[in-house]
């Protein structure tokens, strides 16, 4: 039930935090690369059977995005196909996002 409840209560107490912060610049993403760095340990499980082959570089960290273990991946091509598909999508919204992300984390 409490996980029901956080998830409920993300998105409005984001909104209503904005209001409360001095400084707003970039404040929406930082909050989403929080989001990401969660996810990247919460769903390693996941991500790590899924998106990369057995001696891949592994999901896991709690302060590294999806996409800079992603884009680890990339550089050693140990990524499955599903891997390389959700890749070339992130590619499409953003040019080499993923190659790019590794030096913004660690």
């Amino acid at each position: 039930m409490l996980l029901i409840i956080a998830w409920i209560l993300l998105l409005p107490l984001s909104i209503v935090n904005f209001f409360c912060v001095k400084n707003k610049k970039g404040y929406f993403k930082q909050t989403a690369l929080n989001l990401d760095k969660f996810g990247n340990r919460e769903f390693r499980a996941f991500l790590n059977l899924y998106f990369i082959t057995t001696n891949g570089y592994q999901f896991g960290n709690p302060n590294e995005t999806i996409s800079s273990a992603l884009g680890k991946n990339e550089r050693d091509n140990t990524l499955t196909k599903s891997g390389r598909i959700l890749v070339e999508i992130l590619d499409n919204i953003d040019k080499n996002h993923c190659k790019k992300s590794i030096s913004l984390n660690l």
